[in-house]
């Protein structure tokens, strides 16, 4: 499970006029946002990302929401809501779409355009697909859905308001309050008060930094960092970022042609969101500045700027490679500046500092936000929060989208602005939540876990396969086979003890190979005729003895043969 709350029952049957929100994802961590709304027998679903390994889940690729509560009842959707293009809301959606193909996606321009672009990856056919913006109503079944502008790290985010016979549920997504957007579309606060004034009964609030005081910086005040640092710089320079973070890379391009320099896009998400941003006129690229990587590696390197992905340590991306030096065609120079234009995800931070200390190492200037304002957060600081909560006036609030800190920092602002304190209710993933008559209230829990993502396998892989990974990689690797005489049972051969990431040579077993022998004969002795159990018998005896002797827990595979 992926919430503790055993003091919880499993939730019964939805009162009649009653509206459900099932959390299968994004509540109690940054990712993998997911959240289902039931009214009157139908569903609707808002975002369907996915959740970015940590260092304990060894192989990982994904982790994904757990759509087992739902499972059997995927004919009810009526249509997943994608509030914005980032992978924590929309990167499941082609798993999804595997168990029912044709549920209606419902999104902005640039969201459904990242989307379908997604889907071609995983070679699913596009379904059906709405396409909406910000003032637009539409219906799908019982659940009658209004959206708002919001302003966050990339374009077109949308907040959604859902209306139901059970009342009127505002869910956020990821926003925050820039007043000077680079785009100049601000997250529209007379929608959310227009919205309070009719009764938002539940308030669904982005709670990433609800424990950061004050208020978000502008996006704008990046570029005059960004044109120092290009000022300041006679070689290559390399800017790394998120490849959706269309806003970035337009304050990169626009200091690139400032500077009379080209730039060159490496890594694929990158190459691919920036040429749909373009296409869909929200990246303006001066003619003649954007090149090939290849034919930019033929200028002076103070003509070169890179931008690239990997602003996350991601070990695969161009900029781990880079720093390790086994890209293709992209060679740090001494001298050359490298930017990280991102916010450090919780859990990446040991990535992101190895690949600076590698980056440092080759002789690179490495400027990042804790040394310089190369980048500000897409998401509503405590300020921004106590606005909304005071603008909206709801009647219920359940914090999102954030680890447990921040939704409890989230719920005390709510409180704070007046929002009584049993109507703030802090849940995780599968704590359900019910909307009665007006009042919201824990109704139990539905059974979530983690959805693992390993290669081209979803969901094989379990918590018991991980430990067994990180056993193998952090302990190491014992084998022993022992050969015993069919008819008397005593050992003829034996025990061979290979070690694998535990010890220098075998010599080390040495002392323990009798008592295994002497634990064997006792238990043969015994009656014990089973190899099952004779093998457990000697993983008992090397496994007390290497963690009284050398402090660790290899994983032990004996093996009993018989002659």
């Amino acid at each position: 499970m992926s919430h503790p709350h055993p003091e919880l029952e499993p939730v019964g049957p939805l009162a009649p006029g009653a509206l459900r929100v099932i959390p299968l994802g994004g509540l109690g961590e940054i990712g993998r946002n997911m959240t289902v709304f039931e009214y009157d027998g139908r569903l609707l679903i808002i975002d369907c990302g996915v959740l970015f390994p940590e260092d304990h889940h060894p192989g990982v690729d994904l982790i994904l929401p757990d759509f087992e509560p739902i499972r059997d009842r995927l004919d009810a959707v009526e249509a997943v809501v994608l509030t914005h293009g980032h992978e924590d809301h929309i990167g499941a959606v082609p798993y999804l779409l595997r168990e029912r193909a044709d549920i209606p996606l419902v999104g902005s321009q640039l969201t459904l355009a990242l989307v379908s672009s997604k889907l071609r990856e995983h070679r699913l056919r596009e379904t059906t697909q709405h396409q909406v913006a910000e003032g637009d109503r539409i219906s799908f079944g019982p659940f009658d859905l209004e959206f708002v502008a919001v302003n966050h790290s990339i374009p077109d985010a949308l907040a959604v308001a859902v209306r139901t016979g059970a009342g009127m549920v505002l869910h956020t997504g990821d926003f925050k309050m820039d007043q000077l957007p680079l785009d100049g579309r601000i997250t529209d606060l007379r929608a959310f008060a227009r919205l309070g004034e009719e009764g938002v009964d539940l308030f669904l609030t982005d709670s990433t930094n609800a424990e950061v005081p004050g208020f978000t910086t502008a996006e704008r005040e990046i570029s005059p960092v960004l044109d120092r640092v290009f000022h300041s710089c006679d070689q290559r320079i390399i800017v790394a970022c998120f490849a959706s973070h269309v806003h970035r890379v337009q304050q990169v391009l626009d200091a690139a042609a400032d500077h009379g320099r080209k730039v060159a896009y490496v890594g694929r998400s990158m190459v691919r969101n920036m040429a749909i941003a373009r296409d869909l006129g929200y990246l303006n690229v001066p003619p003649g500045l954007l090149v090939d990587p290849k034919d930019l590696a033929d200028l002076p390197p103070a003509k070169q700027v890179l931008i690239s992905t990997g602003s996350q340590g991601e070990p695969l991306s161009a900029l781990s490679r880079i720093a390790q030096r086994s890209h293709n065609f992209v060679h740090l120079e001494p001298g050359d500046t490298v930017v990280l234009a991102s916010s450090l995800i919780p859990g990446n931070e040991n990535a992101v500092y190895r690949v600076i200390n590698g980056l440092s190492r080759l002789g690179a200037r490495v400027v990042h936000k804790g040394n310089a304002l190369v980048h500000v957060s897409g998401h509503a600081s405590a300020g921004e929060l106590l606005y909304c909560y005071n603008i909206v006036r709801p009647r219920n609030v359940l914090p999102v989208h954030g680890e447990v800190r921040h939704m409890i920092a989230n719920g005390e602002l709510a409180r704070l602005s007046g929002v009584p304190a049993d109507r703030v209710l802090l849940a995780e993933d599968g704590v359900v939540v019910d909307l009665v008559d007006g009042v919201a209230r824990v109704a139990g829990k539905v059974p979530v876990g983690y959805v693992f993502v390993d290669g081209t396998s979803v969901g094989d892989i379990t918590e018991t396969s991980l430990k067994d990974r990180r056993i193998l990689g952090e302990e190491g690797f014992i084998s022993v086979i022992v050969v015993i005489d069919s008819v008397t049972g005593k050992v003829v051969s034996g025990p061979e003890i290979h070690a694998r990431g535990f010890a220098e040579n075998d010599d080390t077993f040495a002392e323990i190979k009798q008592p295994i022998i002497d634990s064997l004969n006792r238990a043969v002795a015994d009656g014990v005729d089973d190899n099952h159990q004779l093998q457990q018998n000697i993983r008992r005896v090397i496994g007390r003895w290497v963690a009284a002797t050398h402090k660790r827990r290899p994983m032990i595979i004996p093996v009993v043969l018989e002659a």
